[in-house]
């Protein structure tokens, strides 16, 4: 857009134009306006303004009659001179768009245009409104229509006028004209216009900014209304500046009005001087920019491009800052025209519009003045500067004679800044038109104070800027190159030799140089840069020797500084101290508002944070950290990317990767990152980890020095790729060693072993998809020595193997019938075995003997559970702190756990997956520690148990973690193809050794804790008079033999432990009863069909015992002939509950309670006391096990058998458990008729 200037094609005024009749003025009308359209038609000033100039030069130079005189050499300068466009019309600006007025106005009108007073280059009359082209980017901020003519009033105070000119009522001397012509008005800017009939007004400033009051048009006096004079250009009405300051002027027909302000205590004289002043700078502005700035802008061999960038730079600050005081004069004349509160003056309510621009557009300019930009400028605009010496010198007020014009430059663009002092003054000037005490007072003191600190400050941004280039020029040439950069200051150097370097040799040179952003240590042609924000220095001790030394410390760097005298030590260490304060703030460019410039000193933190890149040492070279510091050294949370790729992300400690973590290696091959994510000890991996390798393992577990090391997972492939396979267990420098479960997914086999380099060596077991079960020795990954092989018929070999599946040497094959053959076999099994031996074909007896002995041998050549899964208790001892299991302080374990805890809840908010509430209210409680004091009671061991359900529940804490490990393998060894029948006795000796050693952890933990099958007495409030179940006396002993509670690992543990293994070992268990289950349920579905008394006559239960009335849906029955699943309904369903509990503890009492619901039914239908015996008791309980229709009765039978506490078994529950074991065996062999 064209920014400023009056168009350049303004005709002369046209003979005879100054004759006063209307008449004489019509004769020429027609011609000129027809002149006016021709002009109309190229006043569209949408362009920039030099563009339309070399346009208008190359359309002269192409007129046919011209053309051939030209020379090609003129040709290609005019080429030349095109100039490169730069937009100096600042684009939209936000906040001050929003907040001031907008100067990007556009003009449009619409109605009748015989005079010409659309504006439009015609008379034509216009229906739609049309925008005005030819007022286009000349900042129009208010507009008056008159009868026959319109004004249009423009930010610089200028004043276009178009229309009937009949009376000079457009203020200029030209003929009625269609488009805006400029008006000439005396004053010193024109800031209110108003249009009457046929007269003109303007409000304009004069000398001692008293608004003067133009008037120019046709005049009536009131003594003779026939006789009109009219006054051609504006004129002064002097009778109304004598009365007092006009804020606004408004004309009717043939009246005007003016309303004026009373000036108490020299209120709106300050104001009038604000706005006064206001617009001349804004005037001066816009002159210094199309008028100075554009051409330079436009000249050619400007130097570098960063020169160029660094000009255009300022000049669009510049721009902007011009456009808002441009801005801020537009809205001081509506001010005028408003209710004139101090508090809506917009350098108060919008103050830090006004400090940022300034503040940018100083940073911009002294970035230019320290790259010499003023003295590169000088030579190629010598011709432009020195015809425009008289302009630049009225525009920058430089009276002196003989300047540079290097100077000239420099005060012209410094000039703007003398305005933060003039805003200072006016406002303490309004200021003192309120009381102190007023809001008012203290609003407009503190705004004063802001502007003149300012002011001070960017005068001291000018200093600086001056200093540094003043060093440049005497600094050698090729290190300023290198070391010359825009926003780069200087603060002191070492020239005077007033600083050396310790143990410097005798004929070094070290020159020191503290930039605001840089330590430049300087020796001969080589320079060394120190960024000040990873720079530490502190004033060595006088004990040391060094009196006057300054020790420098940099995170590969670390030397010692010598001064010359204790003074310029303590310039130094200030000096550097207050630099790196500055560039560790970023506050060089910002200061206190009204605090005077008196910011504290203060000394740099020693731990910040800040960017860095290596450069020498080895293990870091060439690779960006960011993140905090501490002395020197990387220290707290940090991102360090190397040049090769690689990436850790994570806290430090002391230099090296320390704490949680997270790690990228690119691989190149597979185009693809192995990817770490976990903990790190003195820059190695150590601790838990997840490791993600580009070829698509992962392996989730321990590691130490860089190595998986412990225990761990690792997962190979997916499940469609060509070999997915699992290995869960112990590794030992980065080496399978120890136990482990290996799943081959693909071939279908699951290996349970022990390891050593990678490779399967001693005893394990394999079962595969197809049923085979190995157990015996394996020697480099084959099966290799003694063993047994089962397959799924139960054909049994145990003897010699030499490679997987090959039989070699002695051995016996014994047959699913009984039948057996001793002797030597060869070959692979499923292949064809050769074999030289005997056959055996056993008695009757013998084989119901034998048959069990073979398998009942399963499990001896395994891996005892007691060796299995070391690694992970292993890892929970050491996280209390424990070298060996159960060796260590107790009360450094519980320090261990809370810091556990603390660190994990913190690890978990970084992470997205927030904790629940429950979860975190889990966490909260685990912090207090259960205190034991005096006798060790029931209700002692109930708080031990609480405490350990609540850890478990947490894998935050380590026991939680434990179980969550053990749950992981557990189910990892007996899922899948491990779901096989032959490793249920392992599947339960491994609960029972996780019992074992779990126990082992809690006791350490709480010492008081009795040692397995210790009683706790009871108190003798707890011992309540309970009836015996079989003898019907009042017995107050409890299940167990002698009084007390018996403290058991599996009743303190089985509740924590067992439900969550329940699902893959109840899986075991049916699969080992599914062909007696199978019997029992063809038994179950076949009696079921029957009705209860016919049932309970053919189980053989007594009359006496019959329910004679059943309650069905409340209501009371009769027991018929048809009666079907009513008698006993209430034992029924409580028997049918062992389905859903998991601990054998639990199941118990479900059996128990279901003897209790058969004695009430029976005492409810007897109505006297009885006592059971086996006899009468058996037939009943068997209806209701009947009636119950458990499927996997077999599968629960058996689980409670295995696990239940050993002291139970003697007891009243373990002889209700006999009942129902007999129960079960009892319909196996059934004789149903």
């Amino acid at each position: 857009m064209n920014f400023y200037g009056t168009p350049s094609n303004e005709p002369s005024p046209q003979p005879g134009s100054g004759s006063t009749g209307p008449e004489a003025l019509k004769d020429s009308r027609e011609e000129q306006v027809k002149l006016e359209s021709m002009q109309g038609k190229k006043s569209s000033s949408l362009v920039d303004i030099r563009e339309e100039e070399s346009e208008g030069g190359s359309r002269r130079l192409s007129l046919p009659g011209l053309l051939s005189q030209v020379s090609p050499r003129l040709l290609r300068k005019v080429g030349r001179a095109k100039m490169r466009t730069v937009a100096l019309t600042p684009t939209y600006s936000g906040e001050a768009d929003a907040l001031l007025p907008s100067l990007r106005t556009e003009v449009w009108s619409w109605g009748r245009g015989k005079d010409g007073q659309l504006g439009h280059g015609d008379v034509l009359p216009r229906l739609q409104p049309l925008c005005v082209k030819s007022l286009d980017g000349k900042e129009v901020i208010h507009i008056s229509a008159g009868g026959h003519h319109s004004l249009a009033l423009t930010a610089k105070s200028q004043v276009y006028s178009w229309g009937s000119n009949i009376f000079g009522q457009l203020g200029h001397t030209n003929s009625p004209t269609t488009v805006p012509r400029l008006a000439k008005v005396c004053g010193d800017g024109v800031w209110s216009t108003a249009a009457g009939s046929d007269y003109s007004l303007f409000l304009a400033d004069e000398e001692d900014f008293q608004p003067g009051l133009y008037y120019c048009g046709q005049e009536t006096t009131t003594d003779n209304l026939t006789e009109s004079n009219c006054s051609k250009s504006p004129v002064l009405l002097l009778s109304c500046s004598k009365i007092g300051y006009i804020s606004n002027v408004i004309a009717g027909g043939d009246n005007c009005l003016v309303l004026v302000d009373k000036n108490i205590m020299g209120y709106i004289a300050s104001l009038h001087e604000l706005a006064s002043t206001e617009r001349r700078f804004y005037f001066r502005l816009s002159e210094i920019k199309s008028q100075v700035l554009r051409p330079l802008l436009g000249l050619d061999n400007l130097g570098s491009a960063n020169t160029i960038q660094l000009l255009q730079e300022m000049a669009s600050r510049f721009s902007k800052l011009c456009y808002l005081i441009g801005q801020h004069g537009a809205s001081l004349s509506s001010f005028l025209h408003g209710v004139k509160e101090a508090r809506s003056l917009a350098i108060l309510k919008h103050s830090s519009l006004f400090l940022d621009s300034y503040t940018e557009y100083c940073t911009s300019i002294t970035n230019f003045l320290v790259m010499g930009g003023f003295m590169l400028l000088a030579k190629p605009a010598i011709d432009f500067l020195s015809k425009s010496q008289e302009l630049l010198q009225k525009l920058s007020e430089y009276n002196e004679e003989n300047l540079q014009l290097v100077d000239v430059l420099n005060a012209l663009f410094f000039m703007p800044f003398g305005r933060l002092h003039d805003y200072a003054r006016t406002l303490l000037k309004l200021a003192t038109c309120f009381e102190v005490a007023s809001p008012e007072y203290q609003k407009l003191q503190d705004s004063s104070s802001c502007y003149e600190s300012l002011a001070v400050h960017l005068g001291r941004k000018r200093k600086e800027a001056e200093y540094t280039l003043s060093f440049w020029k005497t600094f050698p040439g090729k290190m300023t190159d290198s070391l010359r950069k825009p926003d780069r200051r200087l603060i002191c150097e070492s020239s005077n030799r007033g600083l050396s370097l310790q143990h410097a040799g005798r004929f070094s040179v070290n020159w020191f140089i503290l930039f605001n952003d840089a330590l430049v240590h300087a020796q001969f042609s080589t320079h060394h840069i120190f960024a000040l924000s990873t720079l530490w220095v502190e004033a060595l001790s006088e004990e040391a020797g060094n009196v006057n030394g300054l020790k420098i410390t940099t995170p590969e760097e670390q030397f010692v500084l010598l001064s010359s005298t204790p003074q310029e030590k303590t310039k130094w260490l200030r000096a550097i101290s207050q630099a790196v304060d500055q560039a560790l703030k970023g506050t060089s460019d910002i200061i206190l508002y009204g605090a005077g410039g008196n910011v504290p000193r203060q000394e740099p933190p020693i731990s910040r944070s800040a960017k860095y890149v290596f450069y020498k040492d080895p293990r870091f070279k060439d690779a960006v950290y960011d993140g905090r510091w501490l002395s020197g050294k990387p220290h707290g949370r940090g991102i360090l990317k190397w040049a090769d790729g690689r990436m850790y992300s994570g806290t430090f400690r002391t230099g090296l990767e320390d704490g949680y973590g997270e790690y990228r290696v690119p691989n190149k091959i597979l185009n693809k990152d192995d990817h770490y994510v976990g903990y790190w000890k003195e820059g190695k991996m150590c601790g838990h980890g997840v490791y993600s390798y580009a070829t698509g393992e992962v392996y989730e577990g321990c590691f130490q020095d860089n190595m998986r090391h412990g225990h761990g997972l690792l997962r190979s492939g997916k499940l469609t790729s060509s070999s997915p396979s699992m290995f869960i267990g112990q590794w030992t420098m980065d080496k399978k060693s120890g136990y482990g479960v290996f799943d081959d997914i693909t071939r279908g086999e699951k290996y349970m072993g022990m390891w050593q380099d990678d490779l399967c060596q001693g005893n394990g077991v394999v079962v595969t998809q197809f049923g085979l079960y190995y157990e015996g020795a394996f020697s480099t990954n084959k099966m290799m020595g003694t063993g047994i092989l089962l397959s799924e018929d139960d054909t049994v070999y145990e003897g010699e193997f030499s490679d997987n599946w090959t039989l070699s040497g002695k051995g016996t094959l014994t047959l699913p019938n009984g039948d057996y053959i001793e002797g030597l076999f060869s070959g692979e099994w499923g292949s064809g075995i050769k074999i030289t031996g005997t056959y055996f074909k056993p008695s009757l007896y013998e084989s119901e003997k034998d048959k069990p002995k073979t398998l009942r041998k399963l499990g001896i050549l395994a891996v005892p559970p007691d060796e299995k899964w070391k690694a992970v208790f292993e890892e929970c001892w050491n996280q209390l702190g424990c070298e060996s299991p159960g060796q260590g302080d107790r009360w450094k374990a519980w320090d261990n756990i809370a810091v556990a805890l603390t660190t994990n809840r913190r690890q978990h908010k970084d992470s997205p997956e927030l904790l629940s509430r429950s979860h975190t209210q889990t966490l909260e409680s685990l912090e207090f520690i259960p205190q034991h004091i005096g006798a060790f009671t029931l209700e002692k061991y109930e708080s031990i148990k609480k405490y350990l359900i609540k850890a478990c529940d947490t894998p935050l804490h380590p026991l939680g973690k434990l179980v969550e490990t053990l749950v992981a393998v557990y189910r990892m060894t007996y899922v899948g193809v491990g779901a096989n029948r032959r490793l249920l006795q392992e599947a339960v000796r491994e609960i029972k050794s996780y019992l074992k050693r779990i126990f082992q952890l809690v006791r350490f933990l709480f010492p008081d804790l009795p040692e397995e099958g210790s009683t706790i007495p009871f108190q003798p409030t707890e011992i309540k008079g309970r009836r015996s179940f079989c003898s019907g006396k009042s017995d107050s002993r409890s299940e167990s033999p002698e009084p007390g509670y018996v403290v058991t690992s599996f009743g303190l543990l089985l509740p924590v432990l067992l439900p969550r293994l329940y699902p893959p070992l109840f899986m075991l268990y049916a699969l080992d009863n599914e062909r007696e289950e199978d019997v029992y349920w063809e038994c179950v579905l076949r009696l079921n069909k029957q009705t209860d008394m016919a049932l309970l006559s053919f189980l053989g239960v007594q009359v006496k015992f019959w329910p004679g009335t059943v309650s069905i849906l409340g209501e009371s029955r009769k027991v018929s002939s048809n009666t079907k699943d009513a008698c006993f309904a209430s034992a029924v369903e409580c028997l049918q509950q062992i389905s859903t509990t998991f601990t054998p503890a639990d199941k118990l009492k479900v059996i128990q309670q279901t003897f209790e619901e058969i004695s009430q039914n029976v005492l409810e239908s007897l109505q006297e006391d009885f006592l059971w015996s086996m006899d009468d008791l058996f037939p009943v309980f068997l209806y209701v096990v009947l009636r119950a229709r458990i499927r996997n009765l077999g599968s629960e039978v058996h689980l409670i058998e295995d696990l239940m506490d050993p002291y139970l078994q003697h007891g009243e529950q373990g002889i209700m458990f006999t009942t129902l074991k007999a129960c079960y065996y009892q319909i196996q062999h059934e004789k149903l008729t």
